[in-house]
């Protein structure tokens, strides 16, 4: 039986996004309409291969996406989740226009809206009040990533799950367990441990 089209996403929840961060003019609404591209992906498909040039900002509609690496031994390591108002990217291959040392697939079926990088300058031109609102989510990823470096760093896996519960509540029953444990940097099973031992605490 084939699949069902995917229904394409809709525009209103980006633009009452930014409208969120700060409010839009009727002029900037439309800059928005005209400058990102509604895009559907099925479950396992990519968005960006490694070796591959990054050449999309990708804000999440519906669905669930993950930026990862994959080691010399085949195993995958999870950078970043994005789910409903989230964005993602490889940001480096993104704004050096380089190829991306990472990949993109969907977790989930995802419709998305895309944003070039030469679209995003002329969004940035056009509107300079978008300078800001992509400047603090920049900042927020920042501050995210460094936190998650630091308690990998410590090497306490209950820290980074605990964690992960704080900044992915969503997910917990949303995702499978070994994309979980592929984020923290365990394996599934000591992640099942982990977690059983805690519940009887």
């Amino acid at each position: 039986m084939p699949k069902k089209n995917l229904p394409p996403p809709d525009i209103q929840r980006l633009i009452q996004y930014f409208n969120r961060q700060a409010p839009l003019s009727e002029e900037e609404e439309n800059l928005i309409s005209e400058l990102f591209s509604p895009k559907t992906y099925r479950k396992r498909q990519y968005l960006l291969q490694e070796g591959d040039v990054a050449k999309y900002f990708n804000f999440v509609e519906t669905g669930c996406l993950r930026l990862y690496k994959i080691d010399e031994k085949g195993v995958p390591h999870i950078l970043q989740f994005a789910t409903e108002d989230g964005w993602i990217t490889d940001i480096q291959s993104f704004q050096k226009q380089i190829p991306s040392e990472l990949s993109i697939d969907a977790i989930e079926d995802t419709a998305v809206f895309q944003i070039s990088l030469e679209k995003l300058n002329t969004l940035y031109e056009k509107a300079p009040k978008f300078n800001l609102i992509f400047r603090r989510l920049s900042e927020k990823n920042q501050q995210l990533l460094q936190a998650r470096i630091l308690q990998m760093l410590s090497g306490d896996s209950r820290d980074c799950y605990l964690s992960f519960t704080e900044t992915y509540p969503h997910l917990l029953n949303r995702l499978p367990q070994v994309q979980i444990a592929s984020f923290i940097g365990i394996t599934p099973e000591f992640l099942s441990k982990m977690r059983g031992k805690m519940a009887r605490e």
